[in-house]
């Protein structure tokens, strides 16, 4: 693992991205705690009109966005994920209590500029959050400006390609074989290093003992 010294050099995007499909689940979720697209957009900061779209799956939320929505919605990040994520060629599973996961029956989320979570789970773990990871070329999980920050603890795995990892003010460059983990509740940010996409496993476990919003750190980095 590699101290970065200076901010690296991303790259812009490759080319769009699949839907997120998460869209209808934040909705209905909304919906239920009786809230306005206006009252969900002034208390995470966004545009009533971005909420709109991200519902509606028009555009996908970024990684900072979707932790705000999530926390604010009193969701956990395994209720985006459903059997319907997976991909259209999965076959069907052996059995409704099979611990085994293939790699076309994982359950995926796209996100903005290129992020893709794929759970490496059958079923939504409340404890841990278990992914496999791809940032594409040119994505990231916040702005520079403004990291982000919730409970829990992340542990990552770097697999191919290069990321960019900050924590507060210190910035890591993690290559294939380098491994991190950091306390969720300090301000971070991922970002792809490079003109390759980076692919890493990523573990977080205790995000939904976070009594709090979700926090975002603007400046100071």
């Amino acid at each position: 693992m590699t101290d970065v010294t200076a901010q690296p050099a991303f790259a812009q995007p490759s080319e769009p991205h699949e839907p997120s499909h998460i869209g209808p689940r934040l909705r209905a979720q909304r919906e239920q705690l009786g809230l306005s697209l206006r009252e969900l957009a002034r208390r995470i900061g966004v545009s009533a009109s971005l909420i709109s779209q991200i519902e509606r799956d028009k555009v996908n939320p970024s990684v900072s966005t979707l932790y705000s929505l999530v926390r604010e919605l009193g969701l956990g990040m395994g209720d985006l994920f459903s059997a319907d994520d997976a991909r259209p060629s999965a076959p069907a599973a052996a059995s409704a209590h099979s611990p085994l996961v293939t790699p076309a029956a994982r359950a995926v989320i796209n996100l903005e500029s290129g992020v893709t979570w794929e759970r490496l789970t059958p079923q939504a773990d409340p404890a841990v959050e278990f992914l496999r990871v791809v940032y594409d070329v040119g994505s990231e999980s916040c702005p520079e400006h403004s990291l982000v920050r919730h409970g829990g603890k992340e542990y990552g795995y770097v697999i191919s390609g290069r990321l960019g990892v900050q924590v507060g003010f210190e910035r890591y460059e993690l290559g294939p074989g380098d491994s991190i983990s950091f306390d969720s509740s300090s301000p971070h940010r991922l970002a792809t290093v490079g003109d390759r996409p980076a692919e890493a496993i990523w573990v977080v476990t205790g995000r939904q003992s976070d009594g709090r919003r979700l926090q975002s750190s603007s400046g100071g980095t």
